[in-house]
C-alpha cells in the first residue's frame, strides 16, 4: 500500500493496511500502526511513533527536531495515539532531554497549520482548531477544545474539558471544566455544553459551578477560596481535581472577568 513515488526507508516499521501516498518521505526510525493513512507530501522524521487508524494530511511534518537552542541531538520521540487526525501543514516537533518525547493522545483532531512544539503532552479527544501555536512543555487535558489562532505560552497547563475561545492568548494556566475568552484572557463560566455532551449530570455541573463561583465571584483571593471550598463543600473527584490543579500551578490561573485578581 506504499506508492512507488513515496520515499520510505527500509528500516521503518509499517504495519498492515497502511497507505502511504506519493511524494511522502518516511525516515528509518519510524513506527506506524495498522490502518493509518499518510497523505501525499508528508514528512515523517526519525523518532515518530504513530498509532492505529490515524489520518495525516498533506504538508504535515512529524518529528522534526525541536526549535530549541538547547537541543543537542538527543534521541527523542513524537508519540501519536490511535484514531488521531492531523490536517494539512501541521508541524509536531519531537521532545528534548527535558521530557524525551512530545505526545498527542487518542482520537484527537489537530486542524490545519497548527504547531505543537517539543515536550508537549496533549490528552485524548482534544480538538485544536486551525492556526494554533503551542509552545514547548505545554500540557493540555482530555476533551479540551482550543479555538482557532490561539496560542499557549511555554510551560502552560490546561485542564480537562476546557473550551478556549478563538484568538485567545493563554498566558496563565486554565483549570478544568471552564471556558475562557476575551483579551486579556478571562474566565467566562464553566463549559456546561461540553460537559452535558459528555454525560455529566445537571447535579454534577451545578457542583462545579459552585466551586468556580467561590473562586471567581465571591470576592476572595485564590488561597481564601481554596480554604472555603475545602471547608464548605464535600470532597468529590471533580472538586479535588480542581483544587489540586490550582495548588500545583506555579504560573497562576486565569483571572476572573472584571475582577482584576489572579
Amino acid at each position: 500500500m506504499i506508492h512507488q513515488l513515496a520515499a520510505v526507508d527500509k528500516r521503518a516499521k509499517i504495519s498492515k493496511n497502511v497507505i502511504v501516498e506519493p511524494f511522502t518521505t518516511i525516515a528509518g526510525d519510524v513506527e506506524i500502526g495498522e490502518g493509518t493513512w499518510i497523505g501525499p507530501n508528508v514528512t515523517i522524521m526519525d523518532g515518530a511513533r504513530i498509532g492505529k487508524n490515524c489520518r495525516i494530511f498533506p504538508g504535515t511534518v512529524i518529528s522534526a527536531i525541536p526549535q530549541d537552542l538547547k537541543f543537542d541531538g538527543e534521541d527523542t520521540q513524537v508519540i501519536i495515539g490511535d484514531e488521531t487526525t492531523i490536517r494539512e501543514c501541521v508541524t509536531v516537533n519531537r521532545g528534548t532531554k527535558a521530557l524525551g518525547y512530545t505526545k498527542i493522545g487518542k482520537n484527537c483532531l489537530i486542524m490545519a497549520t497548527s504547531h505543537i512544539a517539543h515536550d508537549c503532552v496533549i490528552g485524548d479527544h482534544v480538538i485544536i482548531v486551525n492556526g494554533c501555536g503551542i509552545a514547548g512543555h505545554v500540557e493540555i487535558g482530555d476533551y479540551t477544545v482550543m479555538g482557532g489562532l490561539s496560542a499557549v505560552h511555554q510551560f502552560g497547563k490546561i485542564g480537562k474539558h476546557v473550551m478556549i475561545s478563538g484568538g485567545t492568548l493563554v498566558r496563565k494556566d486554565i483549570p478544568p471544566y471552564v471556558k475562557v475568552a476575551r483579551e486579556p484572557m478571562s474566565y467566562a463560566g464553566i463549559n456546561s455544553v461540553g460537559l452535558r455532551r459528555r454525560g455529566f449530570t445537571n447535579e454534577k455541573i451545578f457542583e462545579i459551578q459552585k466551586i468556580y463561583r467561590a473562586i471567581f465571584q465571591m470576592k476572595m483571593n485564590v488561597s481564601q477560596a481554596i480554604n472555603y471550598i475545602e471547608k464548605e463543600m464535600l470532597p468529590t473527584a471533580e472538586r479535588d481535581e480542581i483544587l489540586q490543579f490550582i495548588q500545583n500551578s506555579p504560573r497562576g490561573i486565569v483571572k476572573g472577568y472584571g475582577t482584576g485578581k489572579e
